[in-house]
């Protein structure tokens, strides 16, 4: 395993800038060194990378240190960091596939059996599995979760199913606990599940589960979200699960994805016949990156990019502290007029009916 972290760590320092263009996406170059504000791609200035250099040893191109906090270390790091990634195998599938590298083959050690093969944990087989295995939300601690956050309107969600008793390591030298979790399928753009994301609920339903990392996600997730409903021309996009179904709750037939974190958000793929991206934003330093890098990217692919704002923090905490009613009304004026006709239709207050 370590001969496997450190070959991995090599190949992204070759990478080093397109790495960090990437990952800490509010940073800069300035001669041989990435500056960012921290690992977890703040603005600011205090984290540099090193972006060229020998392999190993003092000076390592991909190294990295924060003057700040004093924290330390290589291209892993950023990216467990940037993405929220706790098991190593998480970090290292999304390497991997930043680098487009095929899966690697584990032999086996000498005087021992093979074992039939099997889905490695955090593997997009694994992902496939833990759907499979889950049910539809309808009537679940799940559906009561969503329920307690505002989102009561849930047609289209196939993406989402419940597990009563989903599998939980706070970190690798912990016992296993098990909690009801919701598990949302990542899917590509044919529909193919590459991940799964797990979000560990209070078994009441009344919030997250008390653990330190309620939301977790496993399998391929770059390029790549939780859909719903099926893109044509016109999409929208953000990063939250929450954050996407309240949009949906003012906007109940335009075609969604959430890509679960800021950094994933800007690197969605575009459906061949995408001409207009609506963009979600989340209202701090990452989804305001985000925003801009998908917007760029978006631009350049000759599709129109349209950024949706919230009041606070997002359109999750828009929905609980305003209502729908001022929700659909804030939303009304930020998409065209087109859009307002064929995706929201005609609107009557909800204190009217």
């Amino acid at each position: 395993m370590a001969a496997y972290a450190a070959d991995l760590a090599q190949r992204l320092a070759r990478e080093a800038e397109a790495v960090c263009r990437h990952y800490l996406s509010n940073g800069r170059r300035e001669g041989r060194y990435w500056l960012v504000g921290d690992v977890r791609n703040t603005p600011g200035r205090s984290l540099f990378v090193r972006l060229k250099g020998p392999e190993s040893g003092p000076g390592a191109a991909g190294h990295w240190r924060d003057a700040a906090s004093a924290e330390h270390g290589d291209l892993l790091d950023v990216i467990r960091k940037s993405c929220g990634f706790i098991d190593f195998r998480d970090v290292a599938e999304e390497a991997r596939h930043f680098l487009s590298l095929p899966r690697p083959e584990l032999k086996p050690e000498l005087g021992c059996r093979q074992r039939p093969s099997s889905a490695s944990v955090g593997s997009s087989d694994s992902a496939r599995r833990l759907f499979a295995m889950s049910v539809p939300i309808a009537g679940t601690t799940a559906e009561t979760y969503l329920r307690k956050r505002g989102i009561t309107a849930l047609p289209g969600t196939g993406n989402l199913r419940f597990h009563p008793r989903c599998y939980y390591r706070p970190d690798p030298a912990s016992p296993t606990e098990t909690w009801p979790a919701m598990i949302a399928a990542v899917t590509d753009l044919t529909g193919t599940i590459t991940g799964a994301h797990r979000t560990w609920l209070d078994p009441t339903g009344r919030d997250k589960a008390p653990v330190d990392t309620p939301r977790r996600a496993m399998g391929h997730l770059l390029g790549h979200g939780v859909r719903f409903g099926v893109a044509d021309d016109v999409l929208a996009a953000g990063e939250g699960i929450d954050t996407l179904l309240s949009l949906r709750m003012s906007l109940p037939t335009m075609p969604m994805l959430a890509a679960l974190s800021a950094a994933h958000l800007a690197a969605i793929l575009f459906p061949a016949t995408l001409s207009r991206l609506y963009i979600a934003r989340d209202t701090d330093p990452a989804g305001d990156s985000a925003v801009q890098t998908l917007t760029r990217r978006a631009t350049t692919a000759g599709i129109e990019a349209i950024t949706l704002s919230p009041r606070q923090d997002d359109f999750n905490a828009d929905l609980r502290a305003l209502g729908l009613d001022a929700l659909r009304a804030a939303v009304r004026v930020q998409i065209v007029p087109e859009d307002v006709a064929r995706f929201m239709g005609p609107w009557h207050s909800s204190r009217t009916r």
